[in-house]
């Protein structure tokens, strides 16, 4: 990794963790499966749904804090803080309302099972066998309520399941407590990262009881549907309603502006799965699978899914997994993933006046983050093996459309390496790659959809630097999670010079260089605006755009934009910018109780996004003057 650490994809698998204590600790084969035998007697559980649940939620592997979550122990009992909510996917790291967020119950329900077995929460977060009875423990709460009792009987234990799964939302809990009673009727048998053998015999005569689920009050949301071109094959399977906010755009006024291209960094169910979980933090609105371009629906496009890692970008955008592994991404986006991808983009592009350029159509990568604790720590997805030449022109909209070339200083280029001949090297370490094919830091050479940018016209100048990325003023470096000194296909830039073979452009503040023989790496970009300073000091640049604080209704939780204390649009450079601005904004959902509707609060001033580094970055329109 670079300088600090960063993730690749909005979804990731769980982590195995070592740390275990008190009773439940061993390094006996059989202690874990004996752990779930002590908690179902206990708390009166039948042992085959304790784990089936396990499995279901962490395959019997221990983790602490899941995806960085707050799901704890192998049970995923959640405990998830304001902090948690404002590092992950929602983005939300300096809103008002940050602590609404993550007060749903539906989040903590490790403080409520440790209550019920009377242990303090901190054990059940790292107490193996503890963390096991307090999940028993709050299943046969919740069965009791149901029932009045604990029956003997795995079947009537569905409803139990389903209300364990956390969701408020019928598909999304019957989905996990299918997938429960599925894995019990089929059985089990694992070693765990612990190297515990763990063994869940089959049961083929089971039958759930699922008349139970009508009492729990669970809402069929209109994320139930689909919205695809007819010609796809998709399907629905809601989100955990933590893990999105109920909108209505754009007929609200909140205008969806982007499709944000992610991969899961797990398989297609695994993400799928991961976006019913409550404590997850995530979920795009698609997720498009690898062998034949299946996809799945998980936050209706008129929701705001928590996907991008930022508020402002999640209101304005639509996200789309795709099932693959950053390092492995040639191996892993397909031909059908890219066809089905552009099917159903361009559909969305259509219906919601989307632009079909790479302002618009946008990485992972390149969302800015929120605000400076954000910047350095922001995803990598899809990664430097997305064809975005490829992708593009499936959208009818090719990145290298025209003859290759550079024009004068202050006109603009569009970055266009070939795919193929594009070989750059990259160094990946063990932490890049969650599939565990890598054992250690190695360079790979490959095709690729970016070029490195330096400091100086020469192959031995350094990278140049971030200083978000790199604080202590270090150039950027070659590992694959470091998008510091990269440019990537289809974005634009403005010419600042040439030398030989060289084109210098400028990005992130400062002038840069990269290779370009022949000009072979870029087109001349046409019908573009550029923006530069409206004065001789340097514009301040933002990664949300909230209405100033005057504009918010009396008795609103205010958010404030502030500036990156480290990113400026310097007078004198010049940058590539979105053809109009968009009005700074702000969404405020209902919550039911001082929130009976939504409250969607639209301010006076505009922003242009401009391609500043390898990330977009929000810029007054006012501070600027277009050319």
């Amino acid at each position: 990794m670079g300088a600090t650490l960063v993730v690749a994809g909005c979804v990731s698998t769980p982590v195995a963790s070592a740390a275990q204590s008190g009773s439940g600790s061993g390094t006996g084969s059989t202690s874990e499966q004996k752990d779930f035998a002590y908690a179902a007697k206990e708390s009166k559980v039948p042992e085959s749904v304790l784990m089936g649940v396990a499995y279901e939620e962490s395959q019997w592997d221990v983790h602490q804090g899941r995806n960085t979550s707050g799901g704890y122990g192998l049970m995923s009992l959640t405990d998830v803080t304001p902090s948690m909510v404002a590092g992950g996917g929602a983005g939300a790291a300096d809103r008002a309302d940050l602590a609404s967020l993550a007060s749903d119950p539906a989040l903590h329900t490790l403080t409520a099972a440790a209550k019920l077995i009377g242990v303090p929460a901190r054990q059940v977060r790292t107490d193996r066998r503890d963390n096991i009875r307090a999940a028993a423990a709050l299943l046969a709460s919740y069965e009791k309520k149901l029932r009045g009792g604990t029956p003997a009987d795995p079947d009537a234990w569905y409803a139990a399941v389903a209300r364990y799964s956390g969701s408020s939302d019928k598909a999304a809990a019957e989905g996990f407590a299918n997938r429960v009673f599925t894995r019990m009727k089929a059985g089990a048998e694992r070693t765990t990262a612990e190297g515990q053998r763990v063994d869940l015999p089959p049961q083929p005569s089971l039958h759930a009881d699922t008349s139970g689920v009508a009492s729990l009050g669970l809402a069929e949301t209109s994320t139930s549907g689909t919205d695809c071109p007819p010609d796809l094959d998709c399907q629905s399977a809601p989100a955990a309603t933590t893990n999105y906010q109920v909108a209505d755009r754009p007929a609200d006024g909140m205008k969806i502006d982007y499709i944000v291209i992610h991969d899961t960094e797990s398989s297609y169910q695994g993400a799928i799965d991961e976006f019913q979980n409550p404590a997850a933090g995530d979920a795009a609105n698609y997720t498009m699978r690898a062998s034949d371009g299946a996809v799945t629906q998980s936050v209706a496009d008129k929701d705001l899914a928590f996907h991008a890692g930022n508020y402002w970008f999640n209101m304005h955008s639509i996200g789309i997994e795709h099932e693959g592994y950053a390092a492995h991404g040639a191996s892993w986006y397909t031909q059908a993933q890219y066809e089905d991808t552009a099917d159903l983009v361009t559909y969305l592009a259509e219906k919601y006046h989307v632009k079909l350029d790479r302002e618009h159509i946008i990485g992972h990568d390149n969302v800015p983050g929120p605000i400076d604790a954000n910047v350095a720590g922001m995803h990598w997805d899809p990664g430097p093996y997305w064809d975005w030449n490829r992708f593009m022109a499936l959208l009818d909209a090719p990145t290298d459309e025209g003859r290759h070339g550079v024009g004068p200083v202050g006109t603009a280029v569009t970055i266009a390496p070939a795919f193929a001949s594009d070989q750059q090297t990259v160094n990946v370490c063990p932490v890049d790659d969650p599939t565990g094919a890598t054992g250690s830091c190695t360079d790979q050479t490959a095709p690729s959809n970016f070029l490195y940018v330096r400091t100086a016209p020469s192959a031995t100048a350094p990278l140049a630097d971030d200083p978000y990325v790199h604080a202590d003023g270090s150039p950027g470096t070659d590992e694959i999670s470091d998008w510091s000194a990269t440019v990537s296909a289809g974005q634009q830039f403005v010419v600042a010079g040439r030398h030989g073979e060289w084109t210098a452009i400028w990005y992130g503040g400062q002038k840069v260089w990269f290779d370009n023989p022949h000009a072979a790496n870029t087109v001349r970009a046409r019908h573009v605006k550029i923006l530069t300073t409206a004065g001789d000091t340097a514009a301040p640049l933002f990664g949300e755009a909230y209405p100033d604080v005057s504009e918010y209704p009396a008795g609103l939780g205010v958010d404030v934009a502030a500036p990156f204390s480290k990113y400026t649009l310097p007078a004198g450079q010049q940058y590539v910018a979105t053809a109009s601005p968009a009005h700074r904004d702000d969404f405020y959902p209902a919550n039911g109780t001082t929130r009976p509707t939504e409250i969607y609060v639209q301010g006076a001033g505009t922003v242009y996004t401009i391609q500043y580094n390898h990330r977009l970055a929000l810029v007054n329109a006012s501070d600027v003057q277009a050319g």
